[in-house]
């Protein structure tokens, strides 16, 4: 007995003593681990990478940018069902251990020593924590040690709710997601608050790894694992029996969101917006800090403005032939998959890609490019239709001689002709259309060519080209501000300047002649004189026109030279169409902006566009006060006399002169034509009261588009159908007239007052009438008809 008792004490005391240097050994491995431990305090000023947001006007979403596609929701906004499907699937004692589960750890043993199939894993949601945002990834017990550490740590010092809240945002959900928030979006375009308890387990089974529970590419495992979840659901008491095998019978119905500016055909505008975020916050603040950006776009004047410029390049290229097919493939076997590997362009929609199967003189047969399924897999079926000889007339050939078995063309739907498509190609020539509301400076569409996919080069703001005579109204506006009226004489005859190396340059008409004698001002704008115009410029002077052209931002630094005044330099479409709407607005300064504001991850606002001013806007209730109001300091680069007469002279362009084709649209309108030599560019720029847009043509290349081409013939219908369509359901409102202005009955042919036949109201400046007897002396000394300098040699060609 004495013996038995001393071997239990030895064993005591022994176990005492290795329990002493087991504890001392643990202590001082926690001390040695613990000296470089990372510090858990980073953890309360957490701001994952978040998507930036691109949203449009009416607030549907045209963009996202990301390195990591993340949504950040605080705990609150996450339903409990979603926190008790993670929960269960990953840590299901997580409101009860302190960092470490030691029972998950027993589980999961004995669980591999029986060889489950579905490991359960003894990490907690705490260690996840610590090793996805603290200790890292690497596979070692050093490792593992410093992740136990660290749990206790952060256990110690955040509640549970902030933990899981950590956790839900941060771990990656496959198909680039990251958090709850953006799966939920992006595998259901759902918010976490829709989610059934099906979705919610998916989402819930992932964490595991999401490439093994593929929606499509593993089904049947993703199946398997969301239905384990849901077990564990009902196993751990938050979801009813009867409610888990309703969930188990339900598809996966898995959806991914496909978010695309092409949805508006908006890829020109949504990159430029981009570039100008980038500029200004970086590339850090653009795809990791969840900004929110208002843009100025208008999803349905994109969509008109995109047509319009389209059926405009389209009209142009159909017009100069069909150039053979842009592909050809084998269609003996199964044609659908070698079509399919070819690129389609996604914004051209309803544009197809299509095989020639077989042709003859009547027709042919084509095969539609198939879709792919959300596997990446090409559909089974096979569409095919009918190309009828009425679909390729443009072609100017009958369908055999252009096409072959194996062609790869563009067809397009034939309206009410179902499985009947017409012969389309993509447009050799380019170009740009802009519209923007000409008292802000918000662009509410822009399209940069005729399709983004095939290149991205922005031609309504990167091209710079010559804008011709759509130049020739600021010169014009020069001349009424110097103190020509719009009666006043101008001689329409030829003119030689003698230059400074010695040559001579003498400016011609587009349509040649020797010239039509005095004119008043008017008329040089609605003809478009280029005789006229530079007769002019040489009169006001150029250093004042160059100063306007400043003025209206249209150049820089414009050179002093006369045929500067024909519109001979070079610049952007958007820079016309805010220089035009300074004219329309009555003089004064606006800024085009493709975003009205911008916001942080915490929704205070870093930039607005609109920075008026408004008094008495943050009054808390109405006390009879006075009416809120704005204060406009903005720059006014024009007197408003001055631009009502250029706009009412432009809007003889559209009644009488080169944009008379403008003149069905029935609205009051106001524009001008711009053709420069040789027609490599060809302009419209034109505005009612509340929209301005402008329309540019001409190929990247520059070159001629042809000895008759002009914009009264290409560019103009372009501005002519957007605003038939966009001005439809508006009404016609007259440009308002700013007070001082005397509208006086005139004869437009010689600028004498009139009450007659054809006579129209002219504008005039107080004290600048013409007299009752005769027109044109409004201008005084720089009214003067110039006789043609006695230069012989002629050099041709000229703007027009």
């Amino acid at each position: 007995m004495r013996l038995f008792a001393r071997f239990l004490g030895f064993l005591f005391a022994t176990g005492t003593i290795v329990f002493l240097i087991g504890a001392v050994a643990v202590a001082g491995l926690a001390y040695v681990f613990s000296k470089d431990l990372p510090d858990t305090a980073q953890l309360r000023n957490y701001e994952p990478p978040v998507t930036t947001r691109m949203h449009a006007g009416d607030g549907s979403i045209l963009a996202e940018y990301s390195h990591e596609r993340r949504l950040f929701l605080p705990s609150s906004a996450i339903p409990p069902l979603v926190k008790q499907a993670f929960i269960s699937a990953e840590d299901k004692n997580f409101y009860t251990h302190n960092g470490i589960d030691l029972e998950g750890v027993g589980r999961a043993v004995t669980v591999l020593l029986q060889g489950g199939r579905h490991v359960q894993g003894a990490s907690t949601i705490t260690q996840q924590v610590a090793k996805n945002f603290l200790v890292g990834n690497e596979r070692n017990i050093e490792r593992k040690i410093r992740e136990a550490l660290v749990s206790f740590r952060i256990e110690a010092a955040y509640s549970k709710e902030r933990i899981l809240e950590l956790y839900l945002n941060e771990i990656f959900l496959g198909l680039g997601n990251y958090g709850v928030g953006a799966a939920a979006l992006n595998y259901f375009n759902k918010s976490v608050n829709e989610l059934t308890i099906a979705e919610a387990a998916y989402l819930a089974a992932l964490p595991k790894g999401p490439n093994n529970y593929h929606p499509f590419l593993h089904h049947d495992r993703a199946i398997e694992r969301r239905n384990y979840v849901i077990d564990r659901l009902v196993a751990d008491g938050y979801v009813s029996a009867a409610d888990g095998a309703k969930a188990k019978a339900e598809p996966l119905g898995v959806n991914p969101r496909v978010l695309s500016p092409n949805t508006y055909v908006a890829g020109f505008f949504a990159e430029e917006v981009r570039r100008e975020l980038l500029e200004r916050y970086g590339e850090k603040k653009l795809y990791e800090g969840g900004l929110s950006v208002r843009t100025t776009l208008d999803p349905k004047m994109q969509a008109l403005t995109r047509k319009a410029l389209a059926d405009g390049l389209v009209r142009f290229d159909e017009a100069h032939g069909f150039r053979g097919a842009m592909n050809h493939i084998d269609t003996y076997s199964d044609w659908g998959t070698p079509l399919a590997a070819i690129p389609a362009l996604g914004d051209v929609r309803p544009w197809r890609l299509a095989v020639v199967l077989d042709v003859n003189d009547a027709q042919a047969r084509i095969g539609l490019q198939p879709p792919r399924e959300k596997s990446g897999e090409v559909a089974r079926e096979r569409e095919t239709g009918v190309l009828p000889a009425e679909g390729a007339r443009w072609a100017g050939r009958s369908v055999r001689s252009i096409l072959t078995p194996g062609d790869v063309i563009y067809v397009e739907p034939m309206a009410g002709r179902p499985g009947q498509y017409r012969l389309r190609q993509i447009p050799e020539i380019s170009g740009a259309m802009v519209a923007m509301d000409p008292y802000t400076g918000r662009v509410f569409s822009m399209v940069g060519g005729f399709s983004f996919d095939q290149s991205e080069f922005n031609r309504a703001t990167q091209a710079l080209r010559q804008p011709g005579s759509s130049f020739k109204p600021f010169v014009y506006a020069a001349a009424l501000d110097g103190g020509y009226t719009p009666s006043s004489q101008i001689l329409d005859e030829p003119i030689s300047i003698v230059q400074a190396d010695g040559s001579t340059w003498s400016p011609e008409n587009f349509e040649g002649g020797h010239g039509t004698g005095a004119h008043p001002l008017r008329y040089g704008v609605e003809h478009s004189k280029n005789m006229m115009t530079v007769r002019l410029a040489k009169d006001v002077g150029m250093p004042i026109i160059a100063e306007f052209a400043k003025r209206f931002r249209i150049y820089d630094d414009m050179p002093a030279y006369l045929a500067m005044s024909l519109g001979a330099g070079e610049t952007t479409l958007m820079r016309m169409v805010t220089a035009y709407s300074m004219l329309a607005n009555g003089g004064k300064r606006i800024q085009e902006t493709l975003i009205d504001r911008v916001q942080d991850r915490w929704g205070h606002t870093i930039y607005r566009h609109d920075d008026r001013q408004c008094l008495g806007c943050d009054a808390p209730k109405w006390e009879n006060q006075n009416e809120p109001k704005l204060i406009d300091k903005r720059e006014q680069v024009i007197d408003p006399l001055t631009a009502y007469q250029i706009t009412s002279i432009m809007e003889g362009v559209i009644q009488r002169g080169t944009g008379v084709s403008i003149k069905s649209v029935g609205k009051h309108l106001a524009g001008k034509t711009g053709t420069t030599n040789e027609a490599k560019d060809l302009w419209f720029i034109g505005y009612s009261p509340d929209l301005c847009v402008g329309v540019f043509i001409g190929y990247d290349r520059p070159r001629s588009m042809g000895d008759h081409a002009q914009a009264a013939l290409y560019a103009a219908p372009i501005f002519r159908d957007f605003m038939t369509v966009a001005l439809k359901d508006k009404p016609d409102v007259p440009f308002r007239v700013p007070p001082g202005i005397k509208l006086i009955s005139v004869d437009p042919h010689s600028g004498l007052r009139s009450s007659g036949q054809g006579a129209i109201l002219e504008a005039f400046k107080p004290g600048t009438a013409p007299p009752d007897s005769f027109g044109g002396g409004g201008g005084g000394s720089r009214a003067r008809n110039d006789a043609p300098q006695n230069i012989d040699q002629k050099v041709g060609g000229g703007l027009y």
